[in-house]
């Protein structure tokens, strides 16, 4: 696993209690951005990924079916209010201004954020986009975004409507540094070796959730699955497959 990932929750538990929650073979429907490898991307035409391996594990536990509806990070949350899904599962981080609109379950994993660049120009550091002699980019409406701008200033924060445009033009070179979630940063890394690579790290770190309508009992239910996964390893494999040593 690589260094920029603090880790997943670990529950502590002599035994994995039988679960009370049973969903009775319900089909959830899960809006996600399923542009954020490896958390979740399409690959032949299917979602895959972290994440969908996790609710995979939570749903054989409670007796559900995923169903993935793909859906644009800018508006998935008011969509989900809307009742256009029942949960968004998207690598989303928990924070008090979300929860005001909706309730998220207990965090799967903690992630750090960092910057991703071209490794000619590895050794640059915060500073150096503060003073506008680098450019610095993210996702828009993305908490890497809000750190972004708070770290370099607004003026010097390019947004894009997905990281996989934002790293496009990391590759072009029309941008030099990627604000990003180091999980999901180790992807781009492999599918760029040797010319992008995380320089920046320890930014911040942030606790994952699932998400769901606000006093949902869906929360509950995948709470109870959540926390069986964790303690029964199901979740630690999952880690190593997605990020191996």
């Amino acid at each position: 696993m690589k260094k920029f990932i603090t880790g997943v929750l670990l529950s502590i538990a002599m035994a994995v209690p039988a679960l009370a929650a049973d969903l009775e073979g319900r089909v959830v429907n899960i809006g996600s951005d399923t542009t954020y490898p490896p958390h979740e991307f399409i690959e032949n035409g299917v979602v895959m990924g972290f994440d969908v391996d996790v609710v995979a594990a939570i749903c054989e536990r409670i007796n559900c079916k995923p169903n993935w509806i793909t859906t644009a990070w800018d508006g998935i949350f008011p969509a989900l209010v809307n009742k256009q899904f029942d949960m968004v599962v998207s690598g989303v981080t928990i924070t008090d201004e979300r929860d005001k609109i909706v309730d998220f379950s207990d965090p799967y994993i903690i992630v750090d954020q960092g910057v991703l660049m071209r490794v000619t120009e590895m050794g640059a550091t915060i500073e150096d986009f503060k003073a506008g002699t680098m450019r610095l980019a993210s996702q828009t409406g993305t908490t890497n975004a809000a750190l972004g701008e708070e770290l370099v200033g607004r003026d010097n924060l390019r947004l894009f409507d997905s990281f996989n445009n934002a790293v496009i033009a990391l590759q072009n070179g029309d941008v030099d540094g990627v604000i990003i979630d180091s999980t999901s940063a180790t992807a781009y890394e492999q599918e760029f070796a040797g010319e992008l690579k995380v320089s920046i790290t320890g930014l911040s770190s942030d606790p994952l959730g699932l998400v769901f309508q606000e006093g949902d009992s869906l929360q509950d239910a995948f709470n109870e699955g959540l926390a069986a996964i964790k303690a029964d390893g199901t979740l630690d494999k999952l880690v190593v497959k997605w990020w191996p040593k």
